[in-house]
């Protein structure tokens, strides 16, 4: 229950609109308790007293009564169930902005699939607990409590029959209750598992043809579909015997009633009216015990999500602002590594003790065969991810001391797979910059030499570029992300592979650009092509996880150690290129 007060604590913002809406409520369930005292009157009138004016007397006022009852369940209908869609919107809003908080090795760690299945699935079947089951709940205990108190008013004894089905019914709830909170998590994660597979799908729509797994990833689907279908079917017997058997005790119990009843009729203890107005509080009574076992089942079930969902919540980033965390002042520029160690795995360091500096306005390249942790490192610089043992250092400040949002503001990164949002060109540049103007967009395209395909698009900076930028080529896309980091104009500049999607003529305008955007300007560049690193002030050779070389392409290259090597092997040299961008899809 824990989880669920956590939930109920969504609705204090909205108490105002609840207990306006509680009042009615509790006015429509008094309405509804004397309108059986008036049926009783109604009936006696028929059948006892005969009396025609009496007759319409009481039924113009038991219309008078539905007609309040209306009145008000209607306005107490309205009111909280708008604040349930307000409270579920602020909570789908709450998750999305703590996905925001989490580190970058949460969303390694974990499929995207999962994390979907929590923020659809999971607040879908919570919605209808949050307003709705306390509503009920004081709906029928005013029903179960004021109808007991008037029964017994009437007749002890018939009151005494109906409290037998409570035991019977509470029973009921415990057994089948617990059964259901258990099926009701494992659903979900049989959920989580298909959405993933379809998330994974769509992604990667071009390799699952290539390579055509169609099948397998239908069966794959498939095997999640019916694996959560086989946990559902199961839910679906409880709950399908649970609803008749609350029914057969229900009807059981009104039998015995009428039974009984007619009995006191007959021997005149009671008048008919009574016996009717008693099967009807019967009736009400018998509703919220029903209820209740059925609210309970909604509560387990909703508990399963809402358990998922606050692991999600209580989850915090690996990676965040200390509290007294110092905004990062203008960055001049100047890095130090010292004694940097990282591992993502125990006992499996990925960067091994590595110390350098950078000064600031230099430029500083990273090479090193694939897997030797030049990517790692420029996480590392990011803060993507911090050091399992020394510090990192920009203008003397340890960057754990910093407030990552301020520091993140001032540095920039173009990354190797660029992924564009699925907007139009001008929004995925704009991203950079907040209000940016109509010529710092064209400026920064022009600065990364895609202006001139951009002008040959469809709508030009309006185009749409599709999901993650499906719509242009791989060398479009990398200019966009280029000037995207030009227009953000960052104190420290890291290019990850940044030219390595680029043709010849392409590379060349885009150099000429990178090399007067890293002008005065910190800048880290990892690449394979010896053409991004020529001019670096500094190369650092990197292999399994450690600086093993350090100096010019000159120095290194009389050296002949791995550098050496890999520039003999022709790992960093330019290959020649044919590719041409391909044309926007329209």
């Amino acid at each position: 229950m824990k989880n669920y007060k956590r939930l109920l604590l969504l609705l204090l913002p909205y108490k105002k609109e609840l207990i306006i809406g509680t009042v009615f409520l509790i006015a429509a369930s008094m309405t509804n308790l004397a309108v059986p005292l008036y049926i009783r009157n109604l009936v006696d009138i028929v059948m006892v007293e005969k009396n025609l004016a009496h007759l319409n007397r009481i039924a113009l006022a038991i219309s008078g009564l539905f007609l309040i009852q209306l009145i008000c369940q209607t306005i107490h209908n309205y009111l909280f169930d708008v604040t349930e869609k307000r409270v579920i919107a602020d909570f789908r809003i709450k998750l999305f902005n703590h996905l925001h908080k989490m580190s970058v090795s949460y969303f390694v760690k974990r499929r995207t699939g999962e994390v979907m299945s929590r923020m659809t699935n999971d607040v879908t079947t919570i919605e209808n607990i949050v307003t709705d089951l306390p509503a009920t709940m004081i709906q029928q205990s005013i029903r179960l409590l004021g109808g007991i108190v008037i029964i017994i008013y009437m007749n002890w004894k018939l009151t005494f029959m109906i409290l037998i089905l409570a035991p019977a019914l509470a029973l009921f709830a415990r057994v089948f209750g617990r059964k259901l909170k258990k099926l009701s998590t494992e659903i979900q994660d049989k959920l989580a598992i298909s959405t993933t597979i379809l998330e994974e799908n769509i992604s990667c729509y071009q390799v699952v043809k290539s390579f055509v797994r169609d099948r397998l990833e239908s069966n794959r689907f498939s095997k999640a579909i019916e694996d959560s279908f086989i946990l559902a079917r199961k839910r679906v017997i409880i709950s399908a015997f649970f609803g008749p058997s609350i029914g057969f005790i229900a009807f059981s119990t009104s039998l015995v009633l009428l039974w009984y009843g007619g009995r006191e009729v007959i021997t005149g203890q009671i008048s008919p009216g009574e016996l009717i107005a008693f099967i009807l509080y019967a009736t009400i009574i018998a509703g919220p015990m029903g209820s209740f076992a059925r609210m309970y089942t909604r509560l387990q079930e909703g508990l399963g999500a809402s358990k998922r969902l606050f692991e999600l919540l209580d989850t915090q980033g690996e990676v965040r602002s200390l509290p007294n965390a110092q905004i990062m002042p203008k960055i001049s520029g100047q890095i130090e590594f010292d004694n940097t160690c990282f591992h993502y795995q125990e006992n499996r360091e990925v960067i091994k003790n590595i110390s350098f500096n950078v000064e600031p306005g230099q430029t500083i390249a990273l090479v090193g065969p694939s897997g030797a942790g030049k990517t790692t490192l420029i996480r590392l610089l990011h803060r993507f991810y911090d050091p399992t043992q020394g510090e990192i250092r920009v203008d003397g400040i340890p960057l754990k001391n910093v407030e990552i949002s301020s520091y993140w503001k001032q540095i920039g990164i173009v990354p190797q797979e660029t992924i564009l949002f699925g907007d139009s060109i001008e929004m995925n540049i704009k991203y950079a910059k907040d209000g940016a103007s109509e010529q710092e967009i064209i400026a920064a395209a022009k600065a990364a030499n895609a202006h001139n395909f951009i002008m040959e698009c469809p709508k030009q900076y309006k185009t749409i570029v599709g999901e993650k930028g499906i719509r242009l080529s791989a060398g479009q896309r990398q200019r966009i992300a280029i000037a995207r980091a030009i227009l953000k104009n960052p104190s420290i500049l890291i290019l990850d592979e940044a030219t390595s999607a680029l043709d010849n003529e392409s590379e060349v305008l885009i150099q000429e650009a990178l090399e007067g955007l890293m002008k005065n300007r910190t800048s880290i560049v990892i690449a394979h092509r010896l053409s991004t690193i020529h001019n670096a002030e500094k190369i650092l050779v990197m292999d399994d996880g450690a600086i093993i070389e350090a100096g010019t392409h000159s120095e290194l290259i009389k050296k002949k150690g791995l550098y050496h090597r890999l520039y003999t092997l022709k790992n960093l040299e330019l290959e020649p290129r044919r590719n041409k961008d391909v044309e926007i899809h329209t």
